[in-house]
């Protein structure tokens, strides 16, 4: 018996080391290309996996020819007004859907969950025809439009709301506050955890978002990272160290921030059930 348990472990941490192994090698591929010549970077035989001499030009010519801190900027912007939507209307609508009795509330949540299935791509041209009728292309605010809301984000609060003992909502009746007031000052703040966690994914999703910026934002003082790192890569050519160095430059605020939330985040996950 223990030595099958010894050969399980094995194998179940062979696996892990593998899974891990094609989760690292791209990211570390990524930081010693960033250092490498142009040549060295596309050399098959023999293949250069580590730089001969570390070389720095590639970083100093993509802040030369980029403004970095106008992509930061833009990036930034339409993190935090992500996030702040999401908080807000997620956590609104969790509550509705986990703590209220309403009439069409099942059918209203499966509809939810059906939004999730089908591929945000779909949304695109709608959305795209209702930001040009406003006449907001190019601006902050037609970035921040398909994250006003956000299915994930009710789905993932409503698991939150929902483990909540009820005796917290009897207990504030007996004090005399009202639906808004529990849900302000006694259930929204049990639920820190989910809501730094969806925070997370949603900075998450917002900072790889390609699609949306590169067709409602065209004017280059308005673009951010993702689609700055697209538009580096030629049609034929790419400059690869180049590429990997804006790449590296790029990655810088969401490993930040998972260093900073690496906890809540993980809580915030294990306590609502929610997952990627």
């Amino acid at each position: 018996m223990r030595k099958k348990s010894l050969v399980y472990t094995l194998l179940l941490h062979a696996v892990l080391i593998v899974v891990s192994l094609t989760m690292i090698v791209p990211f570390v591929w990524m930081i010693l290309t960033a250092f490498k010549t142009a040549g060295e970077a596309i050399q098959l035989d023999p293949y250069v996996f580590f730089p001969t001499r570390f070389q720095f030009n590639s970083f100093i010519r993509v802040f030369t020819t980029n403004n970095f801190l106008n992509l930061y900027k833009n990036t930034l912007l339409l993190i935090a007004f992500r996030i702040l939507c999401a908080v807000i209307t997620a956590s609104m609508a969790g509550f509705a859907f986990a703590r209220l009795k309403f009439f069409g509330s099942e059918l209203a949540f499966s509809l939810v969950l059906v939004q999730m299935m089908i591929p945000s791509q779909i949304f695109i041209i709608p959305q795209y025809l209702m930001i040009s009728k406003l006449g907001m292309t190019n601006t902050t605010f037609a970035l921040v439009f398909p994250g006003l809301v956000t299915a994930f984000g009710t789905f993932l609060m409503r698991q939150a709301y929902k483990i909540l003992p009820k005796d917290l909502e009897d207990a504030a009746k007996i004090d005399g506050l009202n639906i808004g007031k529990t849900f302000v000052l006694v259930l929204a703040p049990l639920t820190k955890s989910s809501l730094v966690a969806l925070s997370v994914f949603t900075a998450v999703f917002a900072y790889k978002e390609l699609m949306w910026p590169m067709i409602v934002n065209t004017s280059k003082d308005s673009l951010v990272l993702a689609s700055a790192l697209a538009k580096m890569k030629g049609q034929y050519v790419a400059n690869y160290p180049e590429l990997m160095a804006a790449s590296l430059i790029a990655c810088v605020p969401m490993i930040v921030l998972y260093f900073i939330f690496q906890k809540q985040f993980i809580e915030g996950i294990a306590t609502s059930g929610g997952k990627l």
